[in-house]
């Protein structure tokens, strides 16, 4: 059960960049992509800004028959595993069925169905259809339509822990490989900027409501305000080390620790989650504080989860102990989509010894944080660790090992 899993392909659908090239590229020189919402008119609304992926036309990637099937989240995680597979040098019609699987996480994706759905009962009136029920469904569309596609009859999944689900979705295809399934894509895409999604991330009260691009979403900055949502996200190729060795695959790197918490009740006194998050990855890994290179931190710009954030990094890794990073200031939070896209900017920083910036603030000197930022940072990269938080008290961390 500790045989090495490792990642093998990447597939990124971003607001900086549609496949892997673009996306570093703009991660690395620090290219924002946060803007005004185009998909609807967000005028009416108290926030307006939004990381959408740009120029995406499913139509040039996918079947014309899927399109009436799918919204534009399954949409935009049918041509991220596809580029997944391709970047692993995969062709799952050479595998036999059962020994490939896929596990992903949702949070917010959905929506858009679900607003499709109510607008048939409106016009329909008689046809009724439950957005509810839609909703609920669709949380493992994206799975089943990645599985169906590619022909995978292996173990498949959606894990739901809001932002935190795309690194347990990893966690859960690293066990299943540890099972004995030789291959799992892994990961998440989410995308619910439409007006139902819109209405409903408000309902949250941590959006920010802030109109220009470079102020609007500040983590660890004194101007905080709330977070900018966003679109996208990652899907990788996990395999065995050994299977992965023996097809003479390139490698990316290793999912070496994973550690899971849940916050106490609000009020009880205790200590929130996230520290013994990032103790367990590292335990798992077996990884000492010194070891780690790099944090990609969950920047959640909000004032009292930023200080939690900052205070448990410390207390691990000691006042501006390791550099920490936050490149989704570049596309807001993808909610599950998030993390893994944090996963795949990880394992392209360790490739080249490079670590992106997190744009536009001005770390607050509080926190006690190495915040890189402004331009990216040149160094010897070994092994990351990526954070990752959900509504609701979910932590997650993830070590990452060249």
């Amino acid at each position: 059960m500790s045989a090495p899993v490792v990642v093998t392909g990447l597939g990124v659908t971003a607001p900086n960049g549609l496949g892997t090239r673009d996306f570093w590229s703009a991660t690395r020189e620090g290219r924002g992509a946060i803007g005004r919402i185009t998909r609807f008119d967000p005028g009416q609304y108290p926030a307006r800004l939004a990381g959408e992926v740009p120029g995406f036309e499913a139509k040039q990637h996918l079947p014309s028959r899927l399109l009436p099937q799918t919204d534009r989240m399954t949409r935009l995680a049918l041509v991220a595993a596809d580029w997944a597979l391709g970047d692993a040098r995969v062709d799952p019609r050479e595998l036999p069925e059962f020994d490939m699987g896929v596990v992903t996480a949702s949070a917010s994706g959905g929506f858009e169905f679900g607003q499709g759905e109510l607008e048939n009962l409106w016009s329909r009136g008689s046809q009724y259809v439950s957005a509810y029920q839609s909703f609920a469904w669709f949380y493992a569309v994206n799975s089943g339509q990645i599985s169906i596609r590619n022909g995978m009859k292996g173990p498949s999944g959606v894990v739901v822990s809001d932002q935190a689900g795309g690194l347990d979705a990893v966690a859960q295809a690293r066990r299943l490989i540890r099972k004995g399934t030789p291959l799992i894509i892994s990961g998440a895409v989410d995308a619910s900027i439409c007006p139902w999604g819109w209405v409903a991330q408000l309902a949250g009260g941590r959006l920010s409501t802030v109109d220009d691009p470079a102020r609007a979403y500040l983590p660890f900055d004194a101007g905080a305000a709330g977070y900018v949502p966003g679109e996208g996200g990652a899907l990788l190729v996990l395999e065995s080390a050994e299977r992965a060795r023996a097809r003479g695959a390139r490698v990316y790197g290793e999912v070496a620790g994973y550690g899971a918490t849940i916050d106490p009740r609000p009020g009880s006194g205790r200590e929130p989650g996230l520290r013994k998050a990032i103790e367990l990855a590292l335990a798992d890994a077996g990884c000492a504080p010194g070891d780690v290179d790099v944090v990609f931190a969950d920047a959640a710009a909000d004032p009292e989860l930023d200080r939690i954030e900052a205070a448990a990094i410390g207390d691990v890794f000691g006042r501006r102990g390791v550099p920490v990073t936050a490149p989704k200031s570049m596309t807001g939070r993808l909610y599950s989509g998030a993390a893994p896209l944090d996963l795949a900017a990880a394992l392209l920083a360790m490739a080249e010894g490079v670590i992106p910036p997190t744009i536009n603030i001005e770390p607050a000197p509080g926190y006690g944080l190495d915040l890189v930022v402004g331009a990216a940072r040149e160094t010897e990269l070994r092994t990351a660790l990526v954070l990752a938080r959900g509504y609701g008290g979910f932590n997650s961390a993830v070590l990452l090992r060249r």
